[in-house]
């Protein structure tokens, strides 16, 4: 169970999952909830903490986001957070003005290390500001913490009520001190004794779960990835033999996928599982003919793994619950409240509104990536698996832009494979957070021998990240890119040209669609 809580407030900004998994590298949880959570509702949570975060709003727009001020009266520390900072400071009477100069990107803040969340940081530090307005003049019984040169007001507050507010982005890596100001919130002003720990979860999980589900069966989404790997054993750990897992090769897994995860989890695998492999290229190729945007490739994906599901379990006789490995970046990212939905992922925005099951189980739900990862070295999984390279529910779906057909994830299949071997082989694979081949909509001229070509190009990416709501492109050595450009075009039908993807995330995702 869950002893301490920090309550985080999405009022719409971009780096609001990373508060909470920032939060959490500190071992407390947290949770993101929409701006539109009731008082009753926070007080019925008894959040050890609460932060509101950032925004592209201008509080004095009546249309922004507010929040009913009585919540500065609970007693509960707050800490605001760029727009989160200006909200409080509009509540409880303070001015908020379009500044003369905008902030954006590293600054250097001075601070006031009296301040019981600036007492581990440098008196001058580099912080991550963005915003067009701030605070002009703080409320009354608040005092000013932090400043720069066009900001009077970088910080502010009012300790005797336990209510703090940084104009700057403490969640953000360019923030070099945020841990340590993130970490002396949560345990210095709102108390926390960090009782967020895998060991704990893991435990806890096993045995919520076993009394869930109690005598009933359990049907569970394998795609042989980390998330779905990390909830089979899960599961399995919880109930045993009341638990089968459906392993749908839908034709757009990487090179060889599906016979590998067959030989894991299979009958000749290491785990005790009920394991059923279903071959449904043909099926999803035939729903996808012609579909080329990329939200609505996903729905189909999604809704033809749960038609499969069904039929298994129609198949298996009747069970009561399914099981998907569902991760909190899926979950936010697929629209939060008043979020944004960046794009929906087959395991949450994509389900079809009917589902021949009696409840759908994400036992993984709450838990970014890492914390994944972390789970799974915890159940013993081999660290081969836990960290494996990330794969997308729907698959070369999401990596062909455009229509999908056999031949396109034949092309992208194959320079994939090129790819992960020669990153392999130099040795620059380990560093990486997540890379792959993908297959651009653009055809164009070319010269193999002495013959015209009109080839596809394919897109190569390579990111560093840790937890995957943000990303920055790798740089792979040139001699590696050459010679996977070479091998590509050679060896791979159908291509005639190869890129290089040098976007970040955000403004990108790190898939392609």
């Amino acid at each position: 169970m869950i002893k301490e809580t920090i309550l985080v407030l999405d009022f719409g900004g971009q780096y609001n999952q990373l508060i909470a998994r920032r939060v959490r590298e500190c071992n407390v949880y947290a949770e993101v909830k929409p701006y539109t959570m009731s008082l009753e509702e926070i007080k019925a949570m008894a959040p050890k903490g609460i932060i509101f975060t950032g925004g592209p709003n201008s509080v004095y727009d009546k249309k922004s986001p507010h929040y009913d001020k009585a919540i500065f009266e609970l007693g509960i520390p707050i800490l605001g957070i760029c727009y989160g900072s200006q909200l409080m400071a509009y509540e409880l009477g303070g001015e908020v003005a379009t500044a003369p100069v905008s902030e954006y990107g590293h600054t250097e803040v001075t601070v006031d290390n009296s301040s019981v969340i600036f007492k581990n940081v440098s008196k001058v530090t580099t912080c991550w500001m963005s915003h067009t307005d701030y605070i002009a003049k703080a409320p009354e019984g608040f005092r000013i913490t932090a400043t720069t040169p066009v900001c009077p007001v970088a910080a502010m507050e009012n300790a005797e009520k336990k209510l703090y507010a940084t104009q700057f982005h403490p969640e953000v890596m360019h923030t070099k001190q945020g841990h340590e100001i993130l970490h002396d919130f949560v345990y210095n002003v709102c108390g926390c004794k960090g009782d967020w720990k895998m060991d704990d979860f893991v435990k806890t999980s096993i045995e919520a779960l076993r009394e869930k589900i109690g005598t009933g069966k359990v049907l569970c989404a394998l795609s042989g990835g980390v998330d779905s790997s990390v909830a089979a054993v899960l599961l399995s750990k919880a109930i045993g033999k009341q638990l089968t897992c459906v392993f749908v090769d839908h034709g757009l897994l990487r090179k060889n996928e599906g016979d590998e995860v067959e030989a894991v989890f299979g009958p000749k695998g290491n785990y005790e599982l009920n394991f059923i492999r279903v071959n449904a290229a043909d099926r999803f190729y035939a729903k996808l003919a012609g579909k080329t945007e990329p939200e609505e490739k996903r729905k189909i994906i999604g809704e033809e793994f749960i038609r499969i599901f069904e039929e298994e379990a129609k198949k298996i006789g009747a069970v009561d619950f399914l099981v998907q490995g569902t991760i909190y970046p899926d979950v936010i990212e697929s629209g939060l409240g008043k979020s944004a939905v960046i794009k929906s992922h087959h395991n949450v925005g994509g389900l079809p509104s009917v589902v021949d099951f009696k409840e759908i189980i994400e036992p993984l739900r709450m838990l970014f990536k890492d914390e994944v990862r972390k789970a799974g070295l915890e159940l013993g999984i081999p660290h081969n698996l836990v960290f494996r390279q990330p794969f997308p529910g729907p698959g070369l779906g999401v990596r062909i832009v455009g229509e999908v057909t056999a031949d396109k994830v034949r092309i992208v299949q194959d320079a994939d494979a090129i790819y992960r071997e020669e990153l392999a082989r130099a040795g620059v694979d380990a560093s990486l957070g997540q890379y792959f081949a993908a297959l651009t909509n653009m055809r164009s001229v070319g010269v193999m021998g002495d013959f015209r070509t009109y080839d596809y190009a394919v897109a190569l990416r390579a990111v560093l990240t840790s937890d995957f709501m943000t990303a920055e492109a790798a740089e792979i050595p040139w001699p590696v890119l050459s010679k996977v450009t070479n091998r590509i075009v050679n060896e791979v039908k159908g291509v005639n040209r190869v890129m290089y993807d040098c976007t970040s995330k955000p403004p990108s995702t790190i898939e392609f669609e």
